[in-house]
């Protein structure tokens, strides 16, 4: 065998007969493993597009196409290994067998296609595909071979013949082993390995049928030496056949590429499609949380603010009015304190179906503004149907509700404000409403009122004093104490002063506290208010100290929103350090409503209050909502009766009774009792005689500034039982 020039047979007597040798055109030889090649890659790419079609008629065109491509590629890969033999006889071949030997190929390349198209498969199952597809190329093949005519004798070397089969065999189980395989792979990896095994399997392929052509051993008949090669055209045939073969594979491959790219495409625009429809769905989503209230399902107030300009712009076109209904629900902190929030959250659900229900639900816009605050928007013609809607909103809302296992009836207070008639815009009707619910909640809430321009007066001189009250405590300027004595009934002196802050104000002249104590509170100065009394009283104490009051104490109000701080304590603290003052002539004065709103932290405090040396007392007794129980709980020092049962007696036998019976309760609980608001003689006695420890009031003077504290002690302490001319003396002011 002469590799050189293709020749594998050499020449040598068998029977007297002479073996003839042969040779192969090495370009057609290249151009049939070309061929093959193409033929395995392309067939990879009708696997890939049988696996990833969508429906089943196109797994089967490209099933069927594949293999059309595997086939028509082997057999024209070994024609034209056929037309690349030379010789020194006559050769020609059988058309109707060369084309017949198409088939053996064909049907085993559509075999390993429908075995390549399933997900899984055992080994004993691709080892029988591979056997068959081994054997129709070997079918091929030999059947090729049979369909060269000349004069000659032909035999094949069984051995030869053995090795071409099993290699057909390997070489097909390994291709489908390695085709499987390759499914798990991607990107370049992926197409590295799917030519690597096209240009394997293509040369496998070769390697076949020139093992095949090996193994056949051609005679001369007529026992001439003589052997001359025969220059055939035959490569112009096979020229013909490649360039058909491959532009077939070129057109099919084409055709695979250009579908994934197209599926690519489609699944690309159904993954556009399904973004686009989360799109919608989460910008109906931001819609839903930007514009309704997540609790009541109800708008919120940016929802509101749209349609009320809506219909702000439709009434101002055809000259209709709008009512504007602001709704708060009187004392509903009390639930979230005493139930939790998610009673709350309950009560609020009921409330707002409550008045959904009440509502005219064709045209009117009801919506919840946050926290127990709602606002309703409604057509009207004339004002007395928003009066009417609001008449009967308070009453839906007096019905019973059960709630944690109690039946409650809520209250609201409501303001109404009025298109054209109370402002022009949305900003201006809803300020106005909400002045208007400032009002009825001023006027002791489960009320309802219309928006009037006083209000607007009345909000701008609170403002005003809000400003110049931040002023005032900034630049410590306006603001001064008055003291009232109290006076000890057992010593007869004055024990302690109460300070009264006042404020002299620039415009408003003297303001007492009534004037300016509720719009510090609502306003966030009440901590800084409370501190600068505390430390202005403390001083003053120390400075009459000097003057030789030693014995002397202050009391000092305390704020129910300053009571819940936890820095108060340290402030106090502070404030009898800088002065020097001991604690225990300090008294903190607090409400009842005070101590009663949060009895676990205000209790707390009032301990570490208590145990810097501070005394307690507790104003206003008889006005709130204490309970002996929680009076035994508190580390109070001092019980103060609040002046309204002290007005009547004597003449109300029902007020003195009340009175004694406080202060048995309070002797019982160990705490000292001050009397507040004494006016007369008859009142001074009466309850010495009942063993009240303190009084304060006017029968001995009226709050007085720091300046005449000194004469005022003095001149009490002289006559410390005060007669009718010395009441008269100090009801007037003299």
């Amino acid at each position: 065998m002469d590799w050189l020039d293709w020749q594998f047979l050499n020449a040598h007597a068998e029977h007297t007969q002479q073996l003839i040798s042969s040779s192969h055109n090495l370009y057609l030889v290249f151009t049939a493993w070309l061929v093959a090649c193409a033929a395995s890659l392309a067939t990879l790419h009708m696997v890939e597009r049988a696996a990833n079609a969508e429906k089943t008629a196109a797994k089967t065109v490209w099933r069927w196409l594949g293999a059309s491509c595997l086939a028509v590629g082997v057999w024209a890969m070994h024609f034209i290994s056929m037309l690349a033999f030379e010789s020194s006889l006559e050769v020609h071949y059988d058309l109707g067998i060369t084309i017949g030997s198409l088939g053996f190929i064909w049907m085993g390349a559509l075999l390993a296609m429908q075995v390549l198209n399933r997900l899984t498969l055992s080994r004993p199952h691709l080892l029988l595909a591979a056997l068959i597809f081994g054997l129709g190329i070997s079918g091929m093949h030999y059947s090729g071979m049979s369909a060269m005519h000349s004069n000659s004798l032909r035999h094949y070397n069984t051995t030869t013949v053995v090795l071409s089969l099993i290699l057909a065999v390997g070489a097909s189980y390994w291709a489908l082993q390695m085709t499987i395989s390759m499914r798990s792979t991607q990107g370049l990896f992926h197409h590295v390995l799917k030519y690597a095994i096209s240009i394997t399997a293509g040369s496998a392929i070769l390697s076949v049928h020139f093992i095949g052509m090996w193994a056949l051993h051609t005679f001369s008949t007529s026992g001439d030496p003589s052997q001359t090669h025969i220059q055939t055209n035959h490569w112009q045939l096979a020229l013909m056949i490649a360039v058909m073969t491959l532009l077939l594979i070129a057109s099919s491959i084409s055709a695979a590429l250009v579908d994934k790219k197209l599926q690519q495409k489609e699944h690309d625009l159904v993954r556009v499609n399904a973004l686009l429809s989360q799109l919608d769905a989460a910008r109906m989503l931001l819609q839903q949380v930007a514009h309704y209230d997540p609790l009541t399902n109800l708008i919120n107030r940016r929802g509101f603010n749209q349609i009320f300009a809506e219909k702000l712009t439709d009434c101002a076109t055809r000259g209709g009015k709008l009512a504007v209904m602001f709704l708060d629900i009187d004392h509903f902190k009390r639930i979230n304190d005493s139930l939790g929030h998610d009673a709350g959250d309950e009560l609020l659900k009921t409330i707002a179906n409550q008045i959904k229900s009440a509502a005219r639900s064709y045209e009117d816009v009801v919506a919840r503004f946050g926290g127990d605050e709602f606002c309703i928007l409604i057509n009207i013609h004339e004002r007395d149907e928003a009066q009417s809607m609001a008449k009967r909103i308070m009453q839906t809302l007096k019905e019973p509700i059960e709630l944690a296992g109690r039946r409650m009836v809520m209250t609201t207070s409501i303001g109404i404000s009025v298109f054209p008639d109370d402002g022009a815009t949305s900003t201006e009707l809803l300020k106005h409403a909400d002045l208007a619910l400032y009002q009825s909640k001023g006027n002791g809430r489960n009320s309802l009122n219309f928006f009037s321009p006083n209000l607007t007066t009345r909000a701008s001189l609170e403002l005003q004093i809000e400003e110049e009250l931040r002023h005032a405590l900034n630049e410590d300027s306006g603001l001064f104490l008055h003291y009232q004595p109290i006076f000890d009934l057992t010593q007869r002196r004055v024990a302690k002063l109460e300070a009264l802050v006042r404020w002299d104000h620039p415009t408003h002249g003297l303001l007492a506290p009534d004037r300016f104590i509720g719009i510090a509170e609502a306003n966030g100065l009440i901590a800084q208010l409370d501190n600068w009394v505390l430390r202005k009283a403390c001083q003053d104490l120390a400075a009459l100290t000097q003057l030789g009051w030693q014995q002397l104490a202050v009391a000092v109000n305390c704020s129910a929103l300053n009571l819940v701080r936890v820095e108060l304590a340290d402030e106090i603290e502070s404030a009898l350090h800088a002065s020097g003052i001991a604690p225990h002539r300090l008294e903190l004065e607090v409400t009842e409503n005070a101590l009663m709103g949060n009895i676990s932290s205000t209790s707390a405090l009032l301990r570490q209050i208590r145990a810097l040396g501070v005394s307690l007392s507790i104003d206003d007794f008889g006005t709130g909502y204490s309970s002996l129980a929680y009076l035994k709980r508190l580390p109070l020092n001092t019980l103060k009766i609040d002046r309204s049962f002290i007005q009547d007696i004597p003449t109300s036998s029902q007020d003195i009774e009340i009175v004694q019976a406080i202060i048995v309760m309070a002797h019982t609980l160990h705490l000292q009792v001050v009397s507040e608001g004494v006016e007369t003689t008859q009142q001074f006695e009466l309850l010495s005689h009942y063993g009240c420890d303190f009084i304060q009031g006017y029968l001995l003077s009226r709050p007085v500034p720091f300046e005449a504290l000194h004469t005022l002690l003095e001149q009490l302490n002289k006559n410390p039982r005060p007669t009718s001319d010395y009441a008269t003396l100090q009801l007037s002011g003299q």
